[in-house]
């Protein structure tokens, strides 16, 4: 055992004599670390894939009669084992210098510690006068580990429901991937999935294999990276398990209710024909944007439902049943599709009131998830989903997943499928009062990318004006398109032509380049504007508009408007630039009353003051999120979006160059504007890219 070198204390003012010293405190085993886990003590060393650092945390009381002393405390380290001709071995260390009382000390153990083989190891404290007892004795124990150089050997991995190299069940359909090493200190596996997840899954017992469940998010090739960790942290070589995944399976039940009219019964793409109750009329609107074609109106009588004879799937399992809905009032409970159960419904997805007003719900057994705010006469989409897996049931309206996922236990329900209502003891209620339309039921996860599909409404092109030229005071509209009328002080600046070059021709004119292609519209601020033969856009529902904008003046005095579309008093939108923020605003007022309050919803600072070589503008208005977007140059922030609750329904043209004021038509832009173009529905943010530069964005 290491000596202890006892310290001559010499009497100077201030200081204790020895006599009043108080010995430093037995260090605590729960504050001693092997690297940084705790001090394993026993029959359980811990395992290090190297010789560890070792620290310890060493306290030394404060003197009675010195309450003002620094307790300065140094850390005496001992290690010990026994080789294999059965000697014992010892390493000692003590601290260079004393750190203050509460500190951690640390020791790096010396590099002929062996390995496979059990160190332990204690510390004592040292205040220069005293020494405390060793962390092992009395109630303390000594700290063990073992010195593990050996890595483990790589996993195999094996899976019935995705082999390697092999296409096989699909998207939103769980698979497991076995993983074992044989190495027998193996207590974890470190994987993931092209694009996630990772994570690290645990054998039951050291050596075992593990089992990893992956639910694939996309079809085409994907594999899994894994690689095993003992007991030390070593790890193992990385071995790759590639697969392939199929399309998500196609619905176990569909109807898509685009019955012809007089129809007594929707025809299943997939399933069982409904039959139809007296109070469902076929061959009704559609929402648009979508592959539907009609949809089926109940009128909300005890005859306004469709019922198949069986269970469209187990309701113990995983499913998703999903619809198009469109509801005729909003003021009770109404239910777009349940399952027959004993007694009651296995699940309900529809409408139901709340004192804060109507949201959409799906209920199974006695769980429930709500969300969203239905409105009369407007079209969502709706899908309820119970992961068997988790045991979560969730609820997506519009694509985007509303409220708190729940937690159920369903039971089995042999029962028949109902459309538009639902079973309460031996009758039904809440009949559907609406549209309804594409109902389909999976017996799988319907994966969020596939729920975004499934409500996506594309956007058709309204208008677009390239601004090329003009005729008679008219600029043509690209493939049959209403023009743009140019009012005085609006102009077709055209670039040039090319048939000479300014610099080797002194008689060649020098024309400005347009903003996009070979032309742009040119305003003077005074009175110069454009204007549309209608609103083109629907303003109280989603739309979208682009234009590309560059200011002529680097410091405006005044705000300048380049897209409006207004009512009778104010704008229903309007995109302007207000000089006072250096920023693009989307603004809009309350209602179209004269001397109504504007808002401003969103504004976006440019870089460059709005100068440059211009910049492209984007609204979207998304009436199914109630939110209002503002891009600049394809691209918006959290800031730039805005909650619009409530919107009404520009009646005038839409207008470039001008916006209304509280003294009549005003805020004229002084600048040159191209690429106008217009949609209804909303873009997405990868949509909103393409536009500003002479094409049509994919909408793919």
């Amino acid at each position: 055992m290491a000596a202890v070198v006892a310290s001559v204390v010499t009497a100077v003012p201030g200081t204790a004599h020895a006599a009043d010293n108080l010995p430093p405190e037995q260090p605590l085993v729960q504050d001693l670390r092997t690297n940084s886990e705790p001090c394993a003590t026993g029959d359980a060393p811990a395992y290090v894939a190297t010789e560890p650092f070792v620290t310890a945390v060493l306290r030394d009381p404060v003197e009675d009669d010195q309450p003002s002393e620094a307790n300065m405390v140094s850390g005496e380290f001992e290690a010990w084992w026994t080789d294999a001709s059965g000697a014992e071995q010892r390493r000692t260390y003590a601290s260079s210098y004393p750190l203050p009382s509460g500190t951690a000390q640390r020791w790096q153990l010396p590099p002929d510690v062996p390995a496979d083989t059990v160190v332990s190891w204690h510390v004592r404290a040292n205040d220069g006068t005293a020494v405390s007892a060793w962390s092992s004795e009395g109630a303390g124990a000594a700290c063990r580990f073992v010195i593990d150089r050996v890595s483990p050997n790589a996993p195999v991995v094996t899976s019935e429901e995705y082999p390697a190299d092999q296409y096989r069940d699909g998207v939103g359909v769980y698979g497991s991937f076995t993983v074992d090493s044989p190495s027998p200190d193996v207590v974890a596996y470190e994987y993931g999935f092209v694009g996630g997840p990772y994570g690290t899954a645990r054998p039951a017992e050291p050596g075992g294999g593990a089992t990893i469940r992956f639910l694939p998010q996309r079809n085409g090739p994907d594999y899994l990276t894994v690689r095993a960790i003992d007991r030390a942290g070593r790890s193992s070589t990385s071995v790759y398990h590639h697969f392939f995944v199929n399309a998500g399976r196609a619905p176990v039940a569909h109807w898509k209710l685009a019955d012809a009219a007089g129809s007594t019964s929707a025809a299943a793409e997939k399933g069982t024909a409904a039959r139809a109750g007296t109070g469902v009329t076929f061959g009704g609107a559609a929402p648009t944007g979508t592959s539907l074609t009609s949809t089926a109106a109940l009128d909300g009588s005890r005859q306004a439902f469709l019922t198949a004879p069986a269970p469209a799937v187990d309701t113990r399992g995983t499913f998703a049943v999903s619809a198009w809905v469109r509801p005729a009032r909003t003021d009770r409970a109404m239910t777009v599709a349940s399952q027959d159960a004993a007694g009651g419904s296995a699940y309900v997805l529809g409408l139901r009131t709340e004192a804060s007003g109507p949201v959409w719900s799906f209920a199974l057994g006695d769980a429930r998830v709500s969300g969203g705010a239905p409105e009369t006469g407007e079209w969502a989409h709706l899908l309820g989903l119970r992961d068997a897996e988790t045991g979560d049931v969730r609820l997506y309206v519009d694509g985007r997943p509303v409220g708190t996922a729940v937690r159920a236990v369903p039971a089995a329900a042999t029962g028949a499928f109902q459309l538009g209502r639902a079973r309460q003891g031996t009758g039904y209620d809440r009949h559907w009062k609406g549209d309804l339309g594409d109902v389909r039921v999976h017996d799988r996860v319907v994966v969020a990318d596939e729920v975004t599909r499934l409500a996506h409404r594309q956007p058709k092109r309204l208008g677009h004006w390239a601004l090329e030229t003009a005729t008679d005071g008219a600029s043509p509209g690209a493939a049959g398109d209403g023009p743009l009328r140019l009012r005085t002080g609006a102009t077709i600046h055209r670039g040039p032509d090319g048939s000479c070059v300014p610099d080797l021709d002194p008689d060649c004119p020098d024309v400005p380049y347009a903003l996009v292609g070979d032309g742009h519209l040119t305003l003077d601020g005074k009175a110069g504007h454009a204007v549309a033969d209608g609103p083109v856009v629907d303003t109280s529902e989603s739309f979208s508009v682009g234009v590309t904008v560059r200011l002529a003046d680097p410091e405006p005095a005044r705000p300048m408007t380049v897209l409006s579309v207004p009512g009778t008093y104010a704008d229903a939108f309007k995109v302007r630039y207000s000089p006072s923020a250096r920023a693009w605003q989307l603004v809009v007022p309350k209602r179209d009353k004269a001397g109504a309050p504007e808002l401003v919803l969103s504004q976006i600072v440019p870089a460059d003051g709005g100068q440059g070589q211009g910049h492209h503008l984007a609204v979207v208005h998304d009436d199914a999120t109630d939110t209002v977007k503002l891009y600049l140059d394809g691209y918006t922030n959290a800031g730039a979006t805005a909650a619009l609750p409530t919107s009404w329904r520009g009646t005038g043209p839409l207008q470039i160059g001008r916006g209304l004021t509280a003294r009549g038509p005003g805020e004229y832009l002084r600048g040159d504007v191209d690429e106008v173009q217009a949609y209804s529905g909303a873009l997405r943010d990868r949509d909103v890219i393409g536009l500003g530069g002479g094409g049509e964005p994919c909408l793919c």
